[in-house]
């Protein structure tokens, strides 16, 4: 294998990984059928992060793979990996690459992204804004928490998704299948992954009267005596998830799955999830999952679908034909 793909005599493809998620980063290369990149990244005593590429990038598509998620792994929080991303790009820039386009599948603050009271910011933008700052010519991520944060971009935004991947994943089950919502503004892509598996759907009721924190109050629709698949795009402290596999439980559901993205998994959400009444929770490998992950919880891998992904950009090709033109699922 080489450390890039030939493409006429001018244009090259190189991956680098930052230390986010290094494990996701070689999946892509070995999808891609490349080597990633030599990459020199560390952080200095005094918590500063630095980068150094140990190889010629001139002229070259660079492609940063960087979720910005923790890794306790790495010693990364996920302010960090921000940081790391930002600095790879600013060196990939300064040591003439072609492109820089950053395929960051867990984009960070992205729930914070309209002001629910006053005086606070708008950091899913902000985040926007400071990438593009940095110099990035492209942003590839997966399943934003709303599709509108595209809208925070002035450069090329490709959105990807995990629904159909996650769906097949379900595919097996010979049982009379009800998807549920979480709340309202996750109905349109609880419907299309029902439609996808061939089951009803149903919506929960929920309030949130402080941060991190939900009550379920209704299930609505017909969940009794059938197997429940809560479809949400990312699982945090697990807690809201929790109440609504218990919900489902109470009106009657026989057996409960569940399925996200983006596998955060902060603060109580491992004992939250053990916990829970779920047979299985069904995530990706956006964010690498951290000890003591409840054995109930299976990974789907989202590098083939990046690979193509970052395929189809390399070449200018178009990427929604990667999911058949039903990557917008807000």
């Amino acid at each position: 294998m080489t450390t890039s793909i030939p493409f006429g005599s001018q244009k090259q493809l190189m991956l680098f990984s930052g230390r986010a998620n290094p494990a996701l980063a070689s999946s892509i290369a070995s999808n891609l059928q490349v080597d990633l990149g030599r990459v020199a990244l560390k952080t200095f005593s005094n918590g500063e992060v630095y980068c150094r590429f140990d190889e010629s990038i001139r002229g070259a598509d660079v492609f940063l793979i960087q979720p910005m998620c923790a890794n306790p792994i790495e010693g990364l929080s996920a302010n960090d990996a921000l940081v790391e991303l930002l600095v790879m790009i600013d060196a990939a820039i300064g040591a003439s690459a072609r492109r820089v386009v950053a395929v960051t599948p867990w984009f960070g603050y992205s729930r914070q992204d309209k002001k629910s009271s006053p005086r606070e910011p708008i950091s899913a933008r902000m985040v926007a804004r400071i990438l593009e700052a940095a110099g990035v010519d492209r942003v590839l991520t997966m399943d934003l928490h709303a599709g509108q944060l595209q809208g925070f971009f002035s450069v090329p935004v490709d959105h990807m998704t995990a629904l159909m991947a996650l769906a097949d994943h379900f595919a097996a089950l010979d049982d009379d299948l009800v998807v549920v919502a979480p709340d309202a503004g996750r109905v349109k892509l609880n419907k299309q992954f029902a439609t996808r598996i061939g089951a009803g759907l149903a919506i929960l009721d929920k309030e949130r009267p402080q941060q991190q924190v939900a009550e379920i109050t209704t299930v609505i629709g017909d969940v009794r005596g059938k197997t429940a698949i809560i479809v949400d795009d990312m699982i945090d402290t697990a807690g809201t998830l929790r109440a609504a596999g218990e919900a489902v439980v109470r009106a009657g559901c026989s057996r409960v799955f569940a399925a996200a993205t983006h596998a955060v998994f902060s603060g109580s959400a491992h004992e939250n999830l053990a916990n829970s009444p779920f047979e299985r929770i069904v995530v990706t490998d956006t964010i690498p999952l951290g000890p003591g992950a409840p054995s109930t919880v299976d990974v789907v891998s989202c590098a083939p679908m990046l690979a193509d992904s970052i395929r189809c950009i390399f070449t200018d090709d178009s990427v929604s034909e990667v999911f058949g033109g039903k990557n917008h699922v807000f």
